[in-house]
């Protein structure tokens, strides 16, 4: 089969949320296909790096994006109805080698991933497609507003609304439809587009993401995620403020480890406090993992699944996380890891692994199992290979089933 995969952001290396899904399904599907990826790359650091995916793939297209560029783009659509984040994903390089491509080649299956780059393929009508979502960008958006001051929550509210429209009409362009998780599929279904809907989940390499032994430090937690994007660093600035000091009132020397690439200044300022240090970009996250008693995940604002849970977990680390990013990852409360809600629940679900090495052993175990039978890339890809089946099936035969829970 030849296959045309287009995705938001480039693929490769995957070291990032945006990366490590299309990653995977495109090194999957090679393995029996042909795989032509077409994406988007900000820099040329980006564009080098990337050369990498030429050994997942048939070939690559990249269109290059520069920020001053793309915010004016973004700017000249919000007298529209067109959201603002259509602009910020657009190039008219990669439009048109997609158009080229689509004229040139005999594809079997276009696969989109990430609904704001679906633009460059919605005029397409004689070829199967596939829309993954992953996550619904109109409800993270919609979810900033709550936490943003006036007037830029009006300005989140406005744009959420706009690409929620956006989903809703993308959708209907396409033959299925995915998500990442059963929560985000759930909210696809609600917007009853009467287009064939589905939803895998994302997975964890277990064998890089792994335990080495027992050894770690009893009063050191970890946060892992990029410090550039806001859910993290409002997530930090709460626990920061309000968890941090009624967890060192019980144990003075415990230290947060804040790890993640570009933190803003105000997250670097966070290291002042006591017993919190900002590591900015390292060169690997899993020396931080492996010497901390346990990592926290404490976001307010989460869609689909929370990779740095599932990486943790993989390593035999115990997360104490919200009920939001909790949604994402396919595990159980108080067997697999413990989820909180306010400063208080999440200190005292801390302190109890903690203060207790057998249970956070207990956790450790139970974690990484869960981790391997519920987050293997290669059961996800199978679910993957079931839903290209459907939607191709249904081409073939359009009374085909509508979904499949």
């Amino acid at each position: 089969m030849n296959v045309l995969y287009v995705c938001h952001r480039f693929p490769y290396p995957p070291k990032r949320g945006g990366k490590i899904r299309p990653f995977n399904m495109i090194r999957h599907l090679s393995r029996n296909h042909r795989v032509w990826v077409a994406s988007l790359v900000r820099s040329a650091e980006e564009a080098k790096e990337g050369e990498g995916l030429a050994a997942h793939c048939a070939g690559y297209d990249m269109g290059v994006v520069r920020e001053p560029v793309q915010a004016l783009r973004m700017l000249t659509r919000l007298p529209s109805a067109t959201p603002s984040s259509m602009g910020y994903f657009y190039s008219p390089h990669l439009a048109r080698r997609v158009r080229e491509l689509v004229a040139a080649e005999r594809f079997d299956l276009i696969f989109v991933h990430c609904s704001s780059v679906a633009q460059y393929v919605e005029h397409v009508q004689d070829i199967p497609k596939i829309l993954d979502f992953g996550d619904l960008d109109s409800q993270k958006w919609l979810a900033y507003s709550q936490y943003k001051p006036f007037p830029l929550s009006l300005g989140f509210r406005i744009e959420g609304a706009k690409l929620e429209r956006e989903e809703k009409r993308l959708a209907s362009r396409f033959d299925m439809c995915t998500a990442t998780t059963r929560a985000e599929w759930e909210t696809l279904e609600s917007y009853r587009t009467g287009v064939a809907s589905d939803w895998f989940p994302n997975g964890v390499d277990p064998e890089y993401f792994a335990p080495i032994d027992d050894r770690y430090e009893p009063d050191t937690i970890v946060f892992v995620g990029r410090m550039d994007y806001y859910p993290n660093q409002e997530c930090m600035f709460e626990f920061c403020e309000h968890t941090f000091p009624l967890l060192r009132a019980r144990r003075p020397d415990l230290e947060l480890l804040i790890v993640g690439a570009d933190p803003s200044l105000a997250v670097r300022r966070l290291a002042r406090r006591p017993g919190v240090t900002v590591t900015g970009s390292v060169p690997d996250v899993r020396p931080y993992l492996r010497r901390a008693a346990l990592m926290v995940a404490p976001l307010n604002i989460a869609r689909g699944t929370q990779n740095k849970i599932l990486e943790a977990m993989a390593m035999g680390v115990p997360v104490v996380t919200s009920r939001v990013a909790a949604g994402g990852v396919d595990a159980l409360d108080q067997e697999h890891f413990l989820v909180a809600s306010t400063p208080q629940e999440y200190a005292a679900a801390i302190m109890r692994i903690l203060d207790a090495p057998a249970e956070r052993r207990r956790l450790a175990i139970a974690g990484r199992e869960r981790m391997l039978s519920h987050h293997a890339w290669q059961s996800s890809m199978h679910r993957l290979d079931g839903i290209i089946e459907r939607c191709l099936s249904t081409r073939r035969h359009p009374d085909g089933a509508r979904s499949n829970q």
